[in-house]
Order: C-alpha cells, then sequence, then structure tokens
C-alpha cells in the first residue's frame, strides 16, 4: 500500500479549503496531514482522526491569532518537512503548501485554490496601509518580490496541477505557466437545500471570513451610509470583524461565528446574498443559491462561473451606484428556486469525488 502525504496550509478553523481537505482525507483514508500549524480544537473530527505533522511555527507562543504575521517564515517552514518515506504528495494549497520539498522521483500533485492571491494581483487588499498600519505595509511591501520569486520557483516541485475553477485555471497558467485541470470543490448542496416552509424574510446577507480582500467594509458602509432603511445581517468571523461591528449602523445585526444550521436558516430566509470581493471560487455563493437564494456578486472571478444571470442571481460593477440599482432589480426579479438550484448540482460531494478519481485514473497516479 502506496504512503500518501497531504499538505495543506494551515488547520486554524473549518472553510471552504478544509472541507477540500476533508474530501480528499476520503479518496486516502490512511493519508497523514502536514500543516504550518494546527488548532485541535477547530477542526473537524474527519480531519483529527488522522495523522498530523506540524512545523515549527507550531511552537511559537499566540501563533493561532497572529499566524499571519509570519508570512515571511512561511517558505521555510514548509520546507522543512521530511517526507522521504511517503510514494505520493498531495497539496491542497493557497498560500505556501505546494512548495514542500519533494524527494527525488515521488509525484506531487497539487489542488490550487489559488496562486498566492498577496503576491500577484491581490496584494493591495490585503495589505493596504489604512487597515494594516503603515510599518506592517512597509515590512511585507520589502518581503513581497522574494516571496512571490520562491512561489514562481516552488511550482516546478508540482507533478500535476488541478485547479478550483477555470478561474484559478487561467491564473494557474498565467504566473506558473503551468496546464491544469478543473475540479470544482464539494459544496455540501445536500445540507444546504431548500426548504418551502421557509418564507422569505426582510433582510440582505453577507457571510463568511471577514477578511479585507472580500471587501464586507463595502457592504458595511453601503447599509450604514445610504440603504439605513433596509436590514442587513453579517455572519462569520475573522480578522475585520471587530471593525465592521464597530463602523456598523443600527440596520445591522452582526452574528459571530454561526452555525451550519443557523446559517442555513439565513440562507432560506435571506432576500438577496451579498458577495461583494473577487473570490477564486466562491462556496457561500453555492450555498445560497442551492437553498434558494438569488446572489449579487462583483463581475469578477469564480462568481462569473457560478451565478447565472436571471436566473440565480445579478452582478454589479463594484460601484456603490451600480450596487444599489443591482440590488433593486434583483428584488424585483422573480426567481425560480428549483431551476437555481439545478444550476448548483455540478459542484456536490459525490462530483468532487469522482472527478478527482477520474483525474487519478487518466494519469495513473496516486
Amino acid at each position: 500500500m502506496k504512503k500518501i502525504a497531504i499538505i495543506h496550509d494551515w488547520l486554524t478553523g473549518m472553510r471552504g479549503g478544509e472541507k477540500v481537505l476533508e474530501a480528499i482525507l476520503e479518496i486516502f483514508p490512511d493519508s497523514e496531514i502536514f500543516t504550518l500549524i494546527c488548532d485541535f480544537n477547530k477542526i473537524s473530527e474527519k480531519i483529527k482522526k488522522h495523522k498530523i505533522h506540524t512545523s515549527f511555527l507550531q511552537k511559537i507562543p499566540g501563533i493561532f491569532k497572529n499566524y499571519r504575521n509570519f508570512l515571511p517564515l512561511f517558505p521555510i517552514a514548509i520546507e522543512s518537512f521530511n517526507l522521504s518515506k511517503f510514494d505520493f504528495v498531495i497539496s491542497s494549497s493557497h498560500c505556501v503548501a505546494k512548495g514542500v520539498k519533494i524527494p527525488n522521483k515521488i509525484l506531487h500533485l497539487c489542488y490550487c485554490h489559488t496562486p498566492m492571491r498577496y503576491a500577484y494581483d491581490q496584494f493591495n487588499n490585503y495589505f493596504s496601509p489604512e487597515k494594516n498600519g503603515f510599518l506592517k505595509y512597509k515590512i511585507i511591501s520589502f518581503i513581497m518580490p522574494y516571496l512571490k520569486k520562491w512561489d514562481i520557483k516552488s511550482a516546478n516541485r508540482v507533478s500535476f496541477f488541478i485547479a478550483n475553477s477555470e478561474n484559478v485555471r487561467r491564473r494557474i497558467k498565467k504566473y506558473y505557466n503551468k496546464e491544469a485541470k478543473v475540479v470544482y470543490p464539494p459544496v455540501d448542496i445536500e445540507f444546504f437545500n431548500i426548504d418551502d416552509n421557509v418564507k422569505k424574510e426582510d433582510f440582505y446577507l453577507i457571510s463568511g471570513a471577514f477578511v479585507e480582500y472580500k471587501k464586507p467594509d463595502f457592504v458595511v458602509n453601503i447599509f450604514t451610509e445610504i440603504l439605513k432603511d433596509k436590514k442587513l445581517i453579517a455572519a462569520g468571523n475573522g480578522p475585520m470583524f471587530d471593525y465592521l461591528v464597530s463602523k456598523g449602523g443600527k440596520n445591522i445585526k452582526f452574528i459571530k461565528n454561526p452555525s451550519n444550521e443557523m446559517l442555513r436558516d439565513l440562507y432560506r430566509k435571506a432576500k438577496v446574498f451579498i458577495f461583494p470581493g473577487e473570490e477564486d471560487f466562491g462556496i457561500t455563493m453555492v450555498e445560497a443559491i442551492a437553498c434558494g437564494t438569488p446572489v449579487l456578486a462583483l463581475n469578477k472571478g469564480g462568481a462569473l462561473e457560478i451565478i447565472k444571470e436571471g436566473i440565480s442571481g445579478d452582478f454589479f460593477d463594484g460601484s456603490q451606484q451600480d450596487f444599489i440599482k443591482k440590488l433593486e432589480k434583483i428584488e424585483n426579479t422573480l426567481y425560480n428556486a428549483n431551476m437555481m438550484r439545478q444550476t448548483i448540482e455540478k459542484y456536490s460531494k459525490e462530483n468532487f469525488i469522482k472527478n478527482f478519481k477520474s483525474f487519478l485514473e487518466r494519469e495513473k497516479i496516486g
């Protein structure tokens, strides 16, 4: 039996990348996990039952709250793992996991959530001086060229790339000059579903990880300053949560760390789910559509693959004026929930596993 190592950037919660990891672990139940850091209190039992190796970063006091500040050490940390006893390596990478050092003649398959966003076209969306402070901004600006150079070089350690969307496939080609096959990530569309007994309520919804590049402050500012008569619910967590609470108006309700059951209920009841940032794919958009709620999204990135205009939602151009216009348009459009759901059936976990296995069989690996 082949010994398989699965490399994951970090395990500090259960987001989209961790759902992909769970599905890969179903395919390879005897595999071992290597990750920069792991907060065992915030990962699923499915992941915990595997042997988990962490890097030297795990020993740094307070690492889970401040791990993003150690970005310059990530390449060294990921390269520190010894994989000599393994026969096959899979990386689940949106940062440095794909840069793990591979022993000679061992195949390395990378499931790429995205090339490192902040090293390329989204640096200012992550590290603006306004929200990070001038000193941190200057330090990160100084080290980013080194990180970018390492990221491009380490792409040559990958034998095969799988991209999580056509958007990411194009980015892999652009930045790494590598070809990739698209296998969409798994979304639990059996759990996130339509309930005909649940009625729509008078609120709009944003959810997920509240980080700078996802632009949650764009939505909070509009509802605080312009759409004061409309109710917004912001359900999630992340580095920007407290900042958003401090800026939000009385018409905005904040829910920290909602359970999956609560989130499903919010998806079903919301008039519109709002996705204001550019994302490589966008699992929350699929979850909302699966629950019968249309999505208003920025007309960039993975949203262009997920949303069918007029059927499951609409797009805005990034301006406040167009956002307000398109929000009103969606409100006045009659959507068929069952037709909406049909557009996202291909994103099921079953399809992910089937397509992932098909790739392995076609390339005769694994």
